[in-house]
């Protein structure tokens, strides 16, 4: 998804989210291919940054995703989702 910005001279930004490959697919390099695809298309649509969000906390899974050059220091992301019913006790 490409997102309009109000800094940066009007740019837009990335978001990649729910990168999965089927458990039988992996380690084929189709991941990083997909990511280097959508960086592809950030720099033709002229995107000053490419966030990544994931819900993982498996190590193996931040490591790939530091490895394919995104990093968790320089933002902390906060989630309020709106779309679920809150569990009545």
């Amino acid at each position: 998804m490409i997102i309009p910005n109000l800094t940066r001279n009007v740019r837009p930004y990335a978001f990649v989210e729910n990168v999965v490959t089927h458990a039988d697919y992996r380690n084929r390099g189709y991941a990083t291919d997909c990511l280097n695809y959508a960086k592809r298309i950030a720099r033709t649509s002229n995107c000053y940054k490419m966030m990544l969000l994931t819900g993982s906390k498996e190590e193996r899974t931040l490591d790939f995703y530091r490895n394919a050059g995104y990093n968790s220091a320089d933002k902390t992301a906060f989630i309020q989702w709106l779309d679920i019913e809150e569990k009545k006790v």
